[in-house]
């Protein structure tokens, strides 16, 4: 509040009348309306059916500009370049947290037994391939969502963009995220 009442003081004390704009500019504004001159043309109306109406509309829409598909773009850089398994891994850990909750909260209701105690029973009661199958389908989307978020933050400051890089770059933290979420199998 003080700072406004400061700012409008110091423009009240300096605003000072200048003559040149307070006498030449309406003079200027004249002089500028006179010698331009506005064409118009009258617009002509007609008549036409709905299907005319909807056959020139559709003519009109074949002429725009549509916009383009990921096919596209080169599948190295799109698909296999990580852009899309982010969006991929993201979805579905967003996704699998929803579902979970909302078992989580309808067990109760319907007998399940989805709680911490029994869930870790019932894992370890598989088979040690079935068991290290499901921590890596587990590991994997975490450890690649996680290393290809750095990537995209590093995009974020316009920096990687060349295609060498992409593609080596998607290579490089496939096979990180790969070797990661191996070393999370072999330590849980």
């Amino acid at each position: 509040m003080n700072v406004s009442r400061v700012g409008v003081r110091a423009l009240q004390q300096g605003a000072k009348p200048n003559v040149f704009f307070s006498q030449n500019l309406p003079r200027a504004a004249m002089a500028a309306k006179a010698t331009t001159t506005i064409q118009t043309r009258p617009a002509s109306t007609n008549k036409i059916t709905e299907t005319d109406g909807h056959s020139i509309l559709a003519a009109q829409r074949r002429q725009r500009p549509i916009s383009p598909h990921l096919q596209v773009y080169d599948p190295a850089q799109t698909w296999f370049g990580g852009s899309i398994w982010n969006r991929i891994t993201g979805g579905a850990f967003s996704g699998g947290l929803y579902v979970f909750g909302a078992a989580y909260l309808a067990a109760p209701l319907f007998g399940w037994h989805i709680e911490s105690a029994s869930m870790a029973a019932a894992f370890g009661s598989l088979p040690l391939a079935i068991k290290g199958s499901l921590k890596f389908l587990m590991a994997w989307p975490f450890a690649f969502h996680g290393i290809n978020s750095m990537r995209h933050l590093t995009w974020d400051t316009a920096k990687g963009f060349s295609k060498k890089s992409v593609q080596s770059g998607g290579y490089a933290i496939l096979g990180a995220s790969v070797v990661s979420a191996l070393g999370l199998v072999l330590f849980m």
